[in-house]
């Protein structure tokens, strides 16, 4: 703990000041483009690895970069996904996976998690991805692993546009939604590309999108 307390005292120190002007424009309003979700892997910073300052990127983290579908009785998830959309206005959705998640993995391996329930419970939203992950075949479990990060990814793009929000948006051509996958090792990020069905090198393909323009008018 004296670490993050000595790294505070750092920041108040020497990189507040550096940013005093950001800070005072951000102190009753934020404008932010996007809206990242992404694991709670400590391992995966997003403004780290899109080098966006503070009021740029609204997060969203938890276990396996999740967004349970639309229901009657909405979480914190669906809640900061409809404001992230109705409210802020931001014209960008990035679901992000990584390399080595151990929820996939988790799921992946069907991993008894009876002595966490919560988590558990939590990851059955991974199901889907799970079903068609199976139904695959994979030459080890590494490359298990990581298809079903890249499939997980797939399903979670899938679960957001349940979301009305999100659909509107979607359908006035004002909403772009993208789904990465981030190499810790490397820091490449591959993306989906909607009109594929594939993921990609983000570096050599960096318009790609994961809803097709003809899907995001017809669907």
């Amino acid at each position: 703990m004296k670490a993050i307390i000595d790294g505070f005292l750092k920041f108040q120190k020497n990189a507040f000041p550096e940013r005093a002007k950001l800070f005072k424009d951000l102190a009753n309003q934020q404008s932010p483009r996007a809206l990242f979700i992404s694991c709670s892997d400590s391992r995966l910073v997003p403004e780290l690895v899109t080098q966006r300052e503070p009021g740029d990127l609204f997060v969203i983290r938890n276990a396996g970069n999740i967004v349970p579908s639309y229901g009657p009785e909405p979480g914190g998830v669906s809640a900061s996904v409809e404001y992230a959309v109705a409210a802020l206005q931001v014209a960008d959705i990035v679901v992000c996976g990584h390399s080595d998640c151990g929820a996939m993995t988790a799921v992946a391996t069907c991993k008894c998690l009876d002595h966490m329930p919560a988590v558990a419970g939590w990851l059955r939203y991974a199901d889907s991805a799970k079903v068609v992950n199976e139904a695959r075949k994979h030459p080890d479990l590494p490359s298990k692993v990581a298809s079903m990060v890249r499939e997980n990814v797939i399903a979670q793009l899938a679960n957001i546009q349940t979301h009305p929000s999100v659909r509107l948006a979607l359908e006035e051509g004002r909403l772009t939604l993208h789904g990465w996958v981030y190499d810790i090792e490397s820091g490449r990020i591959d993306a989906f590309d909607g009109s594929t069905g594939i993921f990609v090198s983000l570096a050599e393909n960096p318009e790609v999108h994961a809803v097709s323009q003809h899907a995001r008018h017809v669907a």
